[in-house]
């Protein structure tokens, strides 16, 4: 006869939501294991990052005004006094200055985007490189490149917000890029600025999207890239023991989770440590945009610098058909993001193709064992370090006190020249590193001695026991007789003293 135990009053409520939502079997999703590798922590950067923005922004909402009505400023910042700015300028200008803590959570909120972009960048270079984009996580690589273009796109709008001056000329550039567009820029132009530049419905719109739509598609698909990680597994590195079918790590719980908690605070920690002493996008110092004004050496958030270098230093050629012309903002700003990511897209199914390699692959690869894959990367990163240099080509005219035609041209023969030669010289290091047999350092003990002076000085001592390296022998030269019976396949063993004697014993 089975006697079933009675549980206790407290744990029914616990036992009856296991039975209804099977919650214990969650154990197994603690049990998950994340690889060691210090580049796998590319990704949860940008997630801490993320959730950073999400505190700050949703602070930030609650004292921004969304309009372009006139105003007049009357506030604490003096130099202000009696200037006519809109009510989304003057609301950013009394959060720096009113708000407690107001200033300290708007660098933070910057900071935290630029970073984010920035750790998303990093993470699909990583990922480029490693070949962690094949089957089975070709989706991820997608999801990944989505994030990415929203996440640029969503910042651009939260700089733009401010309705300052530098942020203006930012906005202005944009209405042009959107009219470049063949046939239906124009009535898109004007559809999204609600009339002619600057209308009068943008700001309200901008808010609109940088604050609800795009922060719920960026975490949707973060949450969609969490999951196919779970699902998935991780990928691991080459080395010795590792496999296809095994993965070596720290399991969820509670190892990976105290680390990746502690690792978050650490980047809240630099990140609100640069949005209080690194001053970022002082819109105070800028003013009330105006569009009769700009001003000199104006920069974008890094993140955009590639595409404000392309529009610089791209040659003023206008295609003309008939009834119809397509300006010159349209092949930098339009047509060249649209190929990159393009290509960002479709560069899994590009390799699957060419190489015949349709396998499912859980370890990575060395970037010297694909040359092609990385003289291609270093050549795409090349290609738009360049474009991002070329951005600031006013401020390096005025550094260098040199003509801004000449900093102009340098960069069109660079943008032509210097990528090439960075791939093909990647791809030759590839080469050579895939010929050069890895060296391996014996372990030593180390020796800790302290001098004459007083102070203490380490040097390698003798090598760990066991573990001593050979001394090298003299090979004799072996007659050709002998050499034609000795076994040259591979793994065979070579013994001297054998050869030897069977030499002798020929003669």
């Amino acid at each position: 006869m089975q006697v079933r135990r009675r549980s206790s009053r407290l744990l029914r409520p616990f036992e009856w939501l296991d039975d209804q939502l099977r919650v214990s079997k969650g154990r197994q999703l603690l049990n998950h294991i994340f690889p060691d590798h210090w580049s796998f922590m590319l990704g949860e950067i940008a997630m801490y990052s993320f959730i950073l923005l999400v505190l700050t922004g949703v602070f930030l909402a609650l004292y921004f005004v969304p309009s372009d009505a006139v105003v007049t400023y009357k506030g604490f910042y003096a130099p202000l006094h009696g200037v006519k700015m809109s009510e989304a300028y003057q609301s950013v200008v009394n959060l720096s200055f009113k708000v407690r803590a107001g200033l300290l959570m708007r660098q933070v909120h910057h900071w935290a985007a630029n970073i984010f972009i920035g750790a998303i960048v990093v993470h699909m270079m990583r990922v480029f490189f490693t070949g962690a984009f094949r089957r089975p996580r070709t989706i991820n690589w997608l999801i990944g490149a989505t994030m990415l273009a929203l996440a640029i796109f969503n910042g651009f709008l939260g700089y733009s917000l401010a309705d300052d001056l530098l942020s203006g000329i930012g906005v202005r550039i944009a209405y042009s890029i959107v009219e470049s567009i063949p046939v239906v820029g124009s009535y898109l132009a004007t559809w999204l600025w609600g009339g002619n530049f600057p209308g009068h419905v943008i700001d309200t719109r901008f808010f609109l999207f940088h604050v609800f739509i795009l922060p719920l598609l960026i975490a949707g698909l973060l949450a969609a890239h969490l999951m196919l990680v779970f699902f998935q597994e991780h990928t691991e590195f080459k080395k010795k023991g590792a496999s296809e079918d095994t993965i070596t790590g720290t399991p969820l719980f509670p190892g990976f989770m105290a680390k990746s908690l502690g690792f978050m605070f650490m980047c809240w920690g630099v990140i609100t440590m640069l949005g209080a002493f690194v001053e970022i996008d002082p819109i105070w110092k800028y003013g009330p945009f105006a569009a009769y004004k700009a001003s000199d050496a104006a920069q974008p958030d890094w993140y955009m610098g590639w595409l404000e270098g392309a529009l610089r230093i791209w040659p003023p050629w206008e295609t003309v058909f008939p009834g119809h012309m397509i300006p010159v903002a349209f092949y930098p700003a339009v047509l060249l993001p649209l190929l990159t990511w393009v290509l960002i897209y479709s560069w899994p199914f590009l390799e699957e193709h060419f190489t015949g390699d349709r396998r499912h692959h859980n370890l990575l690869d060395h970037p010297r064992d694909r040359p092609f894959r990385t003289a291609f990367g270093v050549w795409a990163f090349s290609f738009y370090f360049i474009l991002f240099i070329a951005g600031g080509d006013d401020v390096l005219t005025n550094f260098f006190q040199v003509s801004l035609s000449d900093v102009v041209w340098g960069f069109r023969i660079s943008i032509l020249v210097l990528p090439v030669v960075a791939g093909v010289v990647a791809h030759r290091i590839c080469i050579e590193l895939q010929r050069k047999p890895p060296r391996t350092k014996r372990p030593r003990y180390v020796v800790v001695e302290r001098a004459e002076a007083g102070y203490y000085a380490t040097a390698e001592g003798l090598p760990v026991p066991g573990k001593e390296e050979l001394e090298p022998i003299e090979v004799k030269k072996l007659g050709d007789d002998a050499a034609e019976k000795v076994d040259t396949t591979p793994g065979a063993r070579f013994d001297l003293e054998t050869a030897s004697q069977r030499q002798s014993h020929d003669k």
